[in-house]
């Protein structure tokens, strides 16, 4: 009886202290839990501060983000977007009309990105 009890004291010795708790998130849902407040930092260094939320509900760097927009901006792809909606607003088209398809709206509304595309 008495070597059973002496094991059971010699167990409650052995067991360890928990490890502490990471301040740095790691992982795929490592920006998420740094804006949420769980953690203090990702492993990249990003706080909280330097994080926001796009327009899907992402996580994102706010630099990053920015940096982006402004990129998106100047590009010709912006500009050939406000050409077609420019093009559509003006030929009146509501709905889906594929550029340049087979239709003779669809050519025309090419035709009149195009030109406003180019001026």
């Amino acid at each position: 009886m008495k070597k059973v009890t002496m094991k059971k004291a010699a167990m409650k010795k052995v067991m360890k202290k928990a490890m502490k708790k990471s301040k740095i998130a790691k992982g795929r849902l490592a920006k998420a839990l740094v804006l949420r407040g769980s953690r203090e930092k990702t492993s990249g260094g990003l706080k909280k501060d330097g994080l926001t939320k796009n327009k899907n509900g992402k996580v994102v760097s706010k630099k990053a983000s920015a940096a982006s927009k402004k990129r998106y901006a100047k590009s010709k792809l912006s500009v050939w977007g406000k050409a077609v909606a420019q093009a559509r607003k003006e030929l009146g088209v509501k709905g889906f009309l594929a550029i340049g398809g087979k239709t003779a709206a669809g050519k025309a509304l090419l035709a009149k990105a195009r030109s406003i595309y180019t001026a």
